[in-house]
């Protein structure tokens, strides 16, 4: 399992790859289910709160595997049956999802993540047999992976009352992992490959998003009461979903990791910055299912909460793209400002008699004005140089 180069021409996904993201589809859909009951129940925090919580779980073993194949993946048998066996271990996750929202059980997740975090410690010790070069890394990221998973174990002995804390402890031993592991060495990731890797979930979590409002108001409608407002939600919840995927695609990522990503601290930033945009996206799915559920149930008496579930992710996925995705790319005038300013305004839609809409046509318009920057900016460069930034984009 050597390193693989950085620099390689044409790397994608593989096939692997995609079935891995395939089955983590099922617990970022159970995730959004329990959000949504959470939110239709009039528990909107404490849904928020174990919403965050599992969505770290999914996300935080996602991107760990993402990483490592992006620098080690030889395609071979042994691989092949260890990353078959993350995704067994993803679906054992996903099974223990409702439990952990309804009565806080965390077991079968704990399970799941167990089965996620041995076969990576595996990964890393075979990385660190067979890269000489990058032992310590990999011995570090072995290390630090089973030790925390021992406290994810050990945390489930603790009573129900010191657990938030220590979760919260755990996460940040996480998190401290891949910065204590690399500052001995860099793997040889891939600029490209990161990037669609980290755009193939984006695709995930707005599917997802999707997939829930559209099977929210088709159950509604069902029931024949105010269709008129599920209309009105389902075109806000197209309209939103379209935009942030426009936003969230119009800056290609691969250009920064190629260049002032690489050094360790911007890296982590963008990667871990992630979590929000991915964690808002599958939230949004879940806001605009509950919405349609308490329509058919209060009519227009929708609760604060509820029209909040719908305004707030999006808002939050704006700043957030904007920050760690959009400004990088370093580029002034209007988007500097147009970013901020809507992911401001798109929370106050919940005061609205439709918010969905309201915030669908926000975000509509700072596609228009994004969409016209980038026109004029591109127009107002001399051909040559344009050219030019085509054929760095498309080397790195």
């Amino acid at each position: 399992m050597r390193g693989r180069d950085p620099g390689e021409p044409h790397r994608t996904a593989t096939s692997l790859e995609l079935l891995f993201d395939l089955c983590f589809v099922i617990a970022v859909a159970e995730a959004s289910r329990g959000l949504s009951a959470a939110v239709a129940g009039g528990h909107a925090g404490s849904g928020a709160l174990r919403f965050a919580l599992v969505f770290f779980t999914i996300w935080w073993a996602w991107m760990n595997l993402t990483w490592f194949a992006s620098a080690y993946d030889p395609d071979d048998v042994p691989y092949r049956l260890t990353v078959l066996a993350q995704i067994t271990g993803s679906l054992v996750l996903a099974a223990g999802v409702a439990q952990a929202f309804q009565d806080g059980d965390l077991r079968i997740i704990t399970l799941g993540y167990a089965v996620l975090r041995t076969t990576l410690a595996a990964l890393w010790l075979r990385a660190a047999r067979s890269d000489p070069a990058r032992r310590r890394t990999a011995l570090r990221f072995a290390a630090g992976v089973t030790l925390c998973q021992l406290g994810w174990i050990g945390l489930l002995f603790l009573p129900a009352q010191t657990r938030l804390p220590a979760i919260l402890v755990m996460i940040a031993c996480e998190l401290a992992v891949p910065v204590w592991a690399q500052s001995a060495g860099t793997t040889p990731w891939h600029p490209r490959h990161i990037a669609e890797r980290y755009e193939s979930f984006v695709l995930i979590v707005l599917g997802e998003s999707v997939a829930a409002a559209a099977g929210a108001v088709r159950d509604a409608l069902g029931r024949h009461r105010d269709p008129g407002a599920l209309y009105l939600l389902a075109a806000g919840g197209l309209l939103m979903v379209f935009a942030m995927w426009w936003l969230y695609f119009a800056r290609p990522a691969h250009t920064i990791l190629a260049t002032t990503h690489r050094a360790a601290r911007r890296r982590f930033v963008w990667a871990y910055g992630h979590l929000p945009v991915f964690a808002a996206a599958a939230a949004e799915g879940a806001g605009l299912a509950a919405y349609a559920v308490l329509t058919q149930r209060h009519g227009g008496a929708v609760p604060l909460a509820a029209r909040a579930a719908v305004t707030v992710p999006v808002a939050v996925f704006l700043f957030t793209v904007w920050a760690v995705h959009v400004r990088p790319h370093r580029r002034g005038g209007v988007e500097r400002f147009a970013f901020p300013a809507v992911a401001v305004a798109v929370p106050a839609a919940a005061f609205a008699p439709a918010p969905a809409l309201v915030a669908g046509l926000l975000c509509a318009a700072l596609v228009v004005v994004v969409t016209r920057a980038d026109r004029a900016a591109c127009t107002g460069r001399p051909v040559e140089v344009r050219a030019e930034e085509g054929r760095r984009a498309g080397g790195a």
